[in-house]
């Protein structure tokens, strides 16, 4: 299954979970020019278990070295792919989470679940000599703290059968919850002797992440990151959003409601309303106008059910939701 997007649009730009990204992509280009050296660049400043097991490899790294390992391995990658599908990923769910949480907290919080995804990748692969690099664990916990923060969220999710591409809304809870499943599925079925995939590093990320997310939202946050929510605070709805009509009884209109924001109600502004119609996804151009008040209703006319005289279709009647 790959996320394509989630319906769960954010408040305020995703600050500090873009510098996050562009942070992965620099380092990343740091590995690529190291060359012959690369080996021993990611053996440096990735997570290698037995470096602080192993007495005599120990000696050979100091105290800062070590220290620092345990946040730069996740900022490291094994390769473009590897890459990509951990920031789509992190663009995906990161947003929401720093939205409730603020930067400054979605910062700490991001950090923190990378080092607790690491030490669970060590304390189960304490002899292993190969370094566990990634931003996979971090992420996790991101993903963690997003299932119990917006369990009916939908995902738009990939799934390929027999190389056709099928697309599917599911819902967050049940897309995390299989992505979990399979986690510990993979970990119980790996040798901890072994390289490759850290799953336990993910599995770690998960439960701390829902576990820092507690925490972190027992903690009220400070004057400055109230003033850089301000600053970074939307003043538009997504353009486009996906809407799911209800049609009671044998009524042939549909009602549903369409979120913009003051500025869009003041200036006036366009959308594109997808509405999923059975294996079909409908699209239409809604056109807003300047000065609109919370609660008017848009007409879209011939944009509802066949009616049953087969007298053409009803109506589609969107109710404006002003968002704070």
């Amino acid at each position: 299954m790959i996320p394509i997007r989630d319906t769960t649009p954010s408040k305020n730009y995703p600050v500090v979970n873009t510098i996050i990204i562009a942070v992965n992509i620099f380092l990343f280009l740091v590995e690529m020019a190291q060359g012959n050296a690369l080996d021993r660049f990611i053996f440096i400043y990735g997570l290698v278990p037995a470096r602080y097991t192993d007495p005599h490899l120990s000696g050979y790294f100091s105290t800062g070295s070590q220290l620092l390992s345990l946040v730069s391995f996740m900022f490291l990658h094994g390769g473009f792919w590897h890459l990509l599908g951990n920031m789509w990923s992190l663009y995906i769910f990161g947003d929401n989470v720093e939205d409730r949480l603020g930067p400054y907290r979605y910062l700490a919080f991001y950090l923190l679940c990378g080092i607790a995804s690491g030490l669970s990748h060590f304390l189960l692969n304490q002899s292993s000599n190969v370094p566990t690099i990634g931003a996979s664990g971090a992420i996790a916990g991101v993903m963690g703290a997003y299932f119990i923060l917006y369990p009916n969220s939908k995902i738009l999710t990939l799934i390929p059968i027999f190389f056709i591409p099928y697309f599917i809304d599911i819902s967050a809870f049940f897309f995390l919850a299989l992505w979990f499943v399979f986690q510990f599925i993979s970990a119980a079925g790996s040798r901890s002797d072994m390289g490759g995939i850290a799953w336990w590093a993910h599995i770690g990320g998960f439960v701390f992440g829902m576990l820092f997310l507690k925490i972190f939202l027992a903690v009220p946050a400070f004057g400055p990151s109230s003033r850089l929510r301000r600053a970074t605070a939307k003043k538009t709805t997504p353009r486009l959003q996906v809407i799911r009509p209800a049609g009671p009884g044998n009524d042939p209109h549909l009602y549903g409601t369409l979120s913009i924001t003051r500025h869009e109600a003041a200036a006036g502004t366009q959308k594109v309303v997808n509405i999923p119609w059975g294996f079909h996804k409908r699209l239409f151009r809604v056109v807003v106008p300047a000065g609109i008040s919370e609660g008017n209703v848009l007409r879209l006319k011939g944009m509802g059910k066949q009616r049953d005289d087969r007298q053409g279709q009803g109506d589609l009647f969107l109710k404006v939701l002003i968002r704070p």
